[in-house]
């Protein structure tokens, strides 16, 4: 199927949509007092800090393994792009990965070494892991599409992405770790002002549950909040919060 697969459609059927903010951003990246409504109990995990990564499975046992804006190997592939270190930690996964009908999306993050600037936050000895967060399914007819709408399918929710329950039997079948589950919080337990949001964040979650070695220096990203079907999804970070405060303190004394 390689062969006669459309790859610019590929990519951009099986590129991970835009996940907003918990608080709506506002004017330069600050957070507003917006908060995302959830109507029913909401599962938080870990955000994990490295570099967005997937698997894309095809009918027949094909595979591609791709980072968030590009594919960066195939099944058969002699040469891969090293980028990021993405194809050296996936590739023996995505060729033990079960064969299922239609396109399956797995969608991991690869964390620690060289990735990204909170690599010294997972390990302090070169360690390189990963964690599952996400797995979609793509109707092949999608790719017979042209690529801006594509696109718009895919940023319009066109993916149909797993339940709680069916990413925690998924990962369970194919061993492989999930982000780490926090919790789940009844929706009119969330805080709802980004200072109540702030100091929730730091006191219950500060510190990542997937370090990779006992040097490393343990600070969490933050979480990521969804809804047992994921019909809803949001993240918090502990930057946001503390770049929105930092310049409302800012303002307040030279107001």
């Amino acid at each position: 199927m390689i062969d006669s697969i459309d790859l610019a459609a590929l990519n951009s059927a099986t590129k991970y949509p835009s996940i907003p903010t918990y608080h709506a951003l506002g004017e330069r990246g600050a957070l507003t007092e917006d908060a995302t409504p959830f109507t029913g109990d909401v599962v938080l995990t870990e955000k994990v800090d490295g570099t967005n990564a997937r698997i894309i499975r095809l009918p027949g046992g094909d595979w591609f393994i791709g980072s968030r804006e590009e594919l960066l190997a195939a099944r058969g592939d002699r040469v891969t792009n090293p980028a990021l270190g993405i194809v050296g930690a996936l590739r023996t996964v995505a060729e033990g990965l079960a064969e299922r009908d239609g396109i399956s999306v797995f969608y991991l993050e690869v964390y620690g070494a060289k990735v990204g600037a909170a690599a010294k936050q997972y390990t302090g000895t070169g360690q390189v892991g990963y964690r599952l967060f996400d797995v979609a399914t793509v109707p092949v007819e999608v790719l017979d599409r042209p690529v801006e709408r594509i696109s718009a399918w895919r940023e319009g929710g066109g993916q149909s992405f797993l339940t709680e329950e069916a990413l925690t039997v998924a990962a369970d079948l194919e061993g492989l770790p999930l982000t780490p589950r926090l919790g789940v919080i009844a929706p009119g337990g969330l805080p709802t002002g980004v200072d109540e949001m702030s100091a929730w964040l730091k006191s219950s979650w500060g510190r990542t549950k997937v370090a990779l070695d006992g040097r490393a220096a343990g600070s969490a990203e933050g979480v990521v909040l969804r809804t047992a079907d994921r019909s809803v999804i949001a993240k918090a970070r502990f930057e946001d919060y503390a770049r929105t405060l930092k310049r409302r303190g800012q303002a307040a004394r030279t107001g």
